[in-house]
């Protein structure tokens, strides 16, 4: 069996989370107050799971699977709406216009 190198796992590791990261913030506002803070505290402020469930008095595997679950939500709302996937095709598109209209474009992206 072929395993991938550490630092392959890694880049795919911070990959994932980057991308979790960008979902969350177009998909913020469909997420339960608890989904977020709990998000907020594990990919924001890095905070181990053990960490949020003593701060919030519940257990480990409950911060587990309320990420779980935001993480799953956050792909889904991708997958219906396809916001970020948009998003980066007009960045990339706005790669071939000329400078003005550039920065037109990616003004109304970022808005």
């Amino acid at each position: 069996m072929d395993y991938l190198p550490i630092s392959l796992i890694k880049n795919m590791d911070l990959l994932e989370r980057n991308n979790h990261i960008a979902l969350f913030d177009i998909y913020e506002k469909l997420l339960t107050e608890k989904q977020k803070k709990y998000f907020e505290a594990y990919y924001f402020d890095d905070l181990s799971l053990a960490e949020i469930a003593e701060s919030n008095n519940v257990s480990r595997n409950a911060v587990f699977d309320q990420i779980k679950k935001t993480v799953a939500n956050l792909l889904e709302f991708e997958r219906d709406l396809k916001i970020y996937d948009k998003k980066n095709k007009l960045k990339d598109f706005s790669n071939t216009l000329d400078s003005e209209n550039k920065e037109k474009l990616l003004a109304i992206i970022e808005e």
